[in-house]
């Protein structure tokens, strides 16, 4: 009975958070002879400009923090997704790592100073630093847990938004890790079976409620409103009642209906709860055959990028797919790059 009225007690506060916050989804799909597919939304509440970004290896990166800043060279080369053209919102390297990165307000990172004796990273690169150095969410873990550095964060430029994220990763043999910043230290959960991530609560409260559910048949019924609890419980259930294929076409149709399901439609809001959040793009990385695909709700067509015909070599060019003005393209859309200077990432105030 306390066990009940504690996952009540979570249903209501995550019903609560939820009406504050950004909301996102991601997910991720484990078919038949190593088909691993990673979905998810970005959910904000105003455009967000995004472009897709091909880094080859060997580019030399420091953490945007001062003179404290972590530096590092790329050892594998990635296709990304930029918000803002500021930080990696998402994407996925040549190895099949997959990052997403997601709001999370309960975020509170460690005190940092800038140019102080700690070394640290922007929370802006947080992901780039993963797809840049790592092939496995095993090496993910094992790097991150020793806590070299700390994660820095800050308001993001030009708003009063202080950004507070936490970040998912998967990897091309189906395993999966979730990274939190919570009162000021890293939490870590990894296993194979955490393939679904939205925003509020901590990820330990989400798993909670998704047990609550699982005892209520999909079938029967599944909450269906826009709030974050409400969209774990759909992506839950969907991910895994979908049919498991190594049938590629079949497997992207199934998982692009997921995390459709779990999108807001463009325009939607309420009087009472100002803060929901239209989706606004959508990625699905397909890391069996290494294909990262882009879906702009404001577009009819679906774009992707297949990484057999990208040049990752360091002498590979780093490379721009503008779509941050809705530029309308179809299909695979590698020729459509255009060799560019790559973009700041965001630091500190």
């Amino acid at each position: 009975m306390k066990s009940r009225n504690k996952i009540f007690s979570l249903l209501l506060a995550f019903t609560l958070i939820s009406e504050t916050v950004l909301p996102c989804t991601r997910v991720v799909y484990e078919g038949l002879n190593g088909t691993i597919i990673t979905a998810r939304s970005m959910d904000w509440r105003s455009e967000i400009p995004a472009n897709l970004w091909i880094f080859p290896r060997g580019i030399e990166r420091a953490g945007e923090v001062g003179t404290s800043s972590v530096k590092w060279k790329s050892k594998y080369g990635s296709v990304i997704t930029s918000s803002w053209d500021i930080a990696s919102s998402d994407g996925m390297n040549e190895k099949g790592l997959v990052g997403n990165l997601l709001w999370l307000v309960e975020s509170q990172y460690p005190k940092f100073e800038k140019n102080g004796k700690v070394k640290g990273l922007a929370v802006s690169l947080w992901l780039q630093y993963v797809l840049d150095n790592f092939s496995t969410v095993s090496e993910v873990v094992a790097a991150l847990e020793k806590e070299d550095f700390v994660v820095a964060s800050s308001h993001i430029p030009g708003t009063n938004i202080f950004a507070t994220v936490h970040l998912s990763v998967s990897d091309a043999s189906g395993d999966n890790a979730i990274f939190e910043y919570i009162n000021e230290k890293l939490v870590i959960h990894h296993d194979r079976k955490y393939v679904t991530m939205t925003n509020s609560p901590i990820f330990n409260d989400q798993l909670a409620i998704n047990t609550y559910w699982k005892s209520i048949p999909g079938t029967v019924m599944l909450p269906g409103t826009n709030r974050a609890a409400d969209r774990f419980v759909r992506a839950s259930y969907y991910i895994d009642a979908i049919p498991k294929t190594d049938n590629t076409r079949s497997a992207l149709a199934s998982v692009f209906g997921v995390i459709r399901n779990c999108s807001v439609p463009l325009g939607i809001s309420s009087p009472t709860e100002p803060n929901i959040s239209s989706t606004r793009w959508r990625t699905v990385a397909d890391q069996k055959n290494l294909v990262y695909y882009f879906d702009n709700v404001l577009n009819p067509n679906v774009i992707w990028v297949e990484f057999s015909k990208i040049d990752f070599s360091e002498k590979g060019k780093i490379r721009k797919l503008s779509l941050a003005n809705n530029e309308n393209y179809s299909g695979e859309s590698l020729i459509n790059f255009k060799e560019a200077k790559p973009f700041q990432f965001a630091g500190l105030d």
